[in-house]
């Protein structure tokens, strides 16, 4: 079967199946998304349901919608009327402490007057006493690699080390659904590389399950246990695969080995495919 002809056969709709009982993190139903004082519809129809512990990325052409549907995802914006969405199997009416944001921009999440343990500490301040607090932030700081850089402030980060700090904070409310968006787009490409394996890594040690939203299809195929393309205008989903690469990934070895460039190419077609 050639690339394009397995493209054809998971493009659809409706989500990937998911075996019965399988635990979701995160479902939506019929999701259509208006924006604008037109209220002009940009998503239309969308179906997807995230098991716990996977990590979704979610791709298409430019302007499709992509941080827009990660920001109603989060509760952040509303959805048109008619939408199901849910959380740990609780509707989503608003923002919510179970699903958290990682954005690109790195250095305008981080306050420059706190720490990397003190940023860390940020969003467990209303709910827990300082020892419980710090050592939350200090586990987090060591599942990035960064707890011997807890008392250094931003500015005397790296980049890299900036977006882990951010990272951190958001694994430290431990989160059922971590929203990221193109989280690695402002890095150079080795810092961004790194990263990506080490996200594949810190996601694999806390079980967290991932919504990611990127342009980049080698970035998408390399993380992803599954990929969505979001096709058409109003947009739905155009192709929804699942990943065979290892769990483990190398940026040299599984990007040479045929899996992935089998999935790279479906995913190029698909993306190329999506604004018709």
């Amino acid at each position: 079967m050639t690339a394009t002809q397995a493209a054809a056969k998971v493009e659809s709709n409706s989500p990937v199946a998911q075996p019965l009982g399988q635990d979701l993190a995160f479902r939506c139903r019929g999701l259509a998304i208006d924006v604008g004082d037109e209220r002009r519809r940009i998503i239309e129809g969308l179906n997807l349901e995230v098991p716990r512990r996977q990590f979704l990325c979610i791709l298409g052409e430019s302007g499709v919608g992509k941080t827009t549907l990660l920001r109603v995802f989060g509760g952040l914006a509303p959805a048109a009327q008619g939408s199901t969405l849910e959380l740990n199997g609780q509707p989503i009416v608003g923002p919510s402490d179970g699903a958290v944001f990682v954005f690109q921009n790195y250095a305008a999440s981080l306050l420059p007057w706190r720490s990397a343990r003190r940023n860390v500490e940020l969003g467990l301040e209303a709910s827990l006493a300082a020892p419980e607090r710090q050592a939350r932030a200090m586990a987090a700081l060591e599942l990035v690699g960064l707890a011997d850089r807890a008392d250094d402030y931003p500015w005397q980060l790296s980049g890299g080390m900036q977006q882990r700090v951010q990272l951190a904070r958001a694994l430290a409310v431990k989160p059922e659904l971590l929203l990221m968006d193109e989280p690695f787009g402002a890095l150079d490409a080795m810092t961004r590389e790194t990263l990506q394996v080490e996200l594949r890594r810190i996601q694999r040690e806390s079980g967290a399950t991932i919504i990611f939203i990127t342009h980049d299809v080698d970035e998408a195929v390399f993380l992803a246990d599954r990929l969505v393309v979001l096709k058409g205008k109003p947009a739905s989903i155009g192709l929804d695969v699942r990943s065979d690469l290892p769990r483990e990934r190398d940026q040299v070895r599984t990007k040479e080995s045929p899996e992935y460039l089998r999935l790279r190419r479906m995913v190029y077609d698909a993306v190329r495919r999506s604004g018709d």
